[in-house]
């Protein structure tokens, strides 16, 4: 079977399962969409946030990029599409949560670990390059540790760039301010199946998948 005809054959599954005989929930969803969580998640095929979260279609507002990279906030004209999901999602959807996750293994991480300025890319390091604190802290405290470790750190210090970026958005830092929209970090461990969330109090990425 070629990649195009299993997904046409996916297709038929959703549309025997959400408009077949009870097609209640794309009914409800004709006029708009209920998403109250926007997910900021990385390209990576391994992470779908709606399949690592069982939701249902309406669930989730996601935006998804190379190494799920918040931007800092900035207006000059230029194309913006992360930000303007951003923007969308919290003025019009009036998300309640916005989560930033990250992932094991990720390739855009590895790219900016391995950016030495010698390699040639048109749009990659630039965009990565949003995470340079990361690197420059990873090579600041772990110049000896191994290269998953740095490559761990790494993709967890991104996380909180992303979410230290968030708040450089006006529209983001007022709703934190008045209580009425939460930021969060999480990081899929892809080889543990393993779901970690940063804990402003203890400074960790801490397990929220493992069963007590």
């Amino acid at each position: 079977m070629t990649s195009t005809a299993k997904l046409l054959d996916g297709f038929k599954r959703f549309q025997k399962q959400y408009f077949g005989d009870d097609s209640r929930l794309y009914e409800s969803m004709k006029n708009g969409q209920p998403a109250k969580t926007l997910m900021v998640a990385c390209c990576d095929s391994r992470v779908d946030p709606a399949i690592l979260t069982d939701c249902d279609p309406g669930d989730l507002f996601i935006v998804r990029n190379v190494a799920n990279l918040v931007p800092p906030s900035e207006n000059d004209g230029s194309y913006h599409g992360t930000s303007a999901a951003l923007e969308f999602a919290v003025n019009n959807l009036e998300v309640e949560n916005i989560i930033i996750m990250g992932h094991a293994s990720c390739g855009g991480i590895q790219a900016l670990l391995d950016d030495d300025g010698s390699q040639s890319s048109q749009f990659i390091h630039s965009w990565v390059s949003i995470a340079n604190s990361a690197k420059i802290w990873v090579e600041d405290k772990l110049s000896t540790a191994s290269r998953e470790e740095k490559l761990k750190a790494c993709e967890q210090r991104a996380i909180l760039q992303s979410l230290a970026n968030l708040m450089t958005f006006a529209c983001i830092r007022e709703r934190v301010e008045q209580g009425s929209l939460s930021l969060h970090g999480w990081y899929f461990d892809i080889a543990a199946g393993e779901l970690l969330c940063f804990n402003s109090e203890t400074g960790a990425f801490e397990s929220l998948s493992k069963e007590s």
